[in-house]
């Protein structure tokens, strides 16, 4: 009750950091889909490619999310942004790329051959196999890539406040820095609330851009989401 009763006294601070947490989160997961879903569709045809590239990604969800918000501080303190909103951004940048790289290049490589030979057979081009066949078979796990980098990202968003940028994270550190159990409550709980919301919010957003008739073939994009988690 206390922890309710501090979200509501404070609903106006709360409401800012909320702000702060979200746009950064969002930034990096938009910019992520920007690079990721094209390298995603162009490793999926490269076996030995892929391998590397997944690697490489991997790596980088490995790294301790304090020791890379760490290192970014000296890397960029030589531009001016050593602190702030812009390492936390490239940091959740960073540990997107690989549920969402995964996701699509797992998503086109198991596109029907025939389907391809078909659209070839209709005279598309490339691009236009992309865009009109490719794509839109495998937005359910594209986006189920894209729904699991946001909510990892906002759990680890938190730790983001570290370094300055701001966010519910800093709810968290006043907590425990002035030992008030309200302020972590409050900070961890809407955190918990808002990474649960995005996660719906994503997965109604992916029915909608899923073309109707595969939304009867959903077995087959849970099959394949459950074959790379």
């Amino acid at each position: 009750m206390e922890t309710l009763r501090f979200i509501l006294d404070n609903h106006g601070l709360i409401s800012l950091l909320l702000g702060q947490h979200l746009f950064i989160v969002a930034l990096a997961v938009g910019l992520a889909i920007l690079t990721g879903v094209p390298i995603g569709i162009a490793i999926s045809q490269h076996a030995g490619l892929r391998r590397w590239v997944l690697a490489f990604a991997a790596v980088l969800m490995t790294i301790p999310s304090a020791a890379l918000f760490g290192l970014m501080i000296p890397v960029l303190s030589v531009v001016g942004y050593g602190i702030g909103v812009v390492p936390a951004v490239i940091a959740l940048f960073l540990y997107s790329q690989l549920p969402i790289i995964r996701n699509t290049s797992t998503a086109i490589s198991n596109i029907d051959p025939a389907l391809r030979e078909a659209a070839i057979g209709m005279g598309m081009s490339t691009w236009q196999r992309l865009r009109k066949v490719e794509l839109p078979l495998a937005v359910p796990l594209i986006m189920a890539g894209v729904r699991m980098a946001t909510v990892i990202n906002i759990g680890i968003a938190a730790i983001a406040a570290y370094i300055g940028a701001g966010g519910l994270g800093s709810l968290i550190i006043r907590g425990i820095t002035q030992t008030d159990t309200r302020q972590l409550l409050a900070g961890a709980l809407v955190i918990s609330v808002i990474a649960i919301a995005a996660d719906y919010a994503l997965y109604a957003l992916q029915r909608l851009l899923t073309p109707r008739g595969l939304n009867t073939s959903t077995l087959i994009a849970r099959r394949l989401e459950e074959a790379t988690t």
